[in-house]
């Protein structure tokens, strides 16, 4: 059964986005602004999303709230650093935690349900180990491995 989102109304001054997976189980709300936006192009990223890239936004953990569906979050510790959160109904990528950056969280942007006024500049990472079969035709700055 599907769960419906129950929209919020936007304040002009802070972020208040909705985010859910696919199968509508998990909810989240970013209440904070997003202080990054990125393209990952590690072997990583590719396999577990099955894309060419995944594309991520960053939040504060303390302005990002699971609403529903904590009991369907299951995590893969892909790395030390990375652990990886999906629903384990429907499978959809959720977020990202990385051990260097306790107090941030990155979520996948094809999540969101509105669109995002307050984006900084996108950029691209781990060019260096992107699908052979992409061509990134965009003029955003592009990192080898991490800036």
């Amino acid at each position: 059964m599907r769960t419906s989102c129950v929209n919020g109304k936007m304040n002009d001054q802070v972020s208040n986005h909705l985010i859910n997976c696919e199968c509508g189980i998990v909810g989240m709300q970013i209440s904070d602004r997003i202080n990054d936006f990125s393209h990952c192009h590690c072997s990583q990223c590719r396999r577990i999303h099955g894309s060419a890239f995944a594309t991520f936004a960053g939040t504060s953990k303390a302005g990002f709230k699971i609403l529903r569906g904590h009991d369907c979050l299951k995590s893969y510790n892909s790395s030390e650093k990375y652990t990886r959160f999906f629903c384990k109904n429907c499978g959809s990528k959720l977020f990202i935690e990385i051990t260097d950056e306790p107090d941030q969280i990155y979520f996948a942007m094809g999540l969101i349900n509105d669109k995002p006024t307050d984006l900084p500049d996108a950029y691209h990472i781990y060019v260096g180990s992107k699908a052979f079969w992409h061509t990134i035709s965009s003029n955003e700055t592009q990192y080898k491995t991490e800036p």
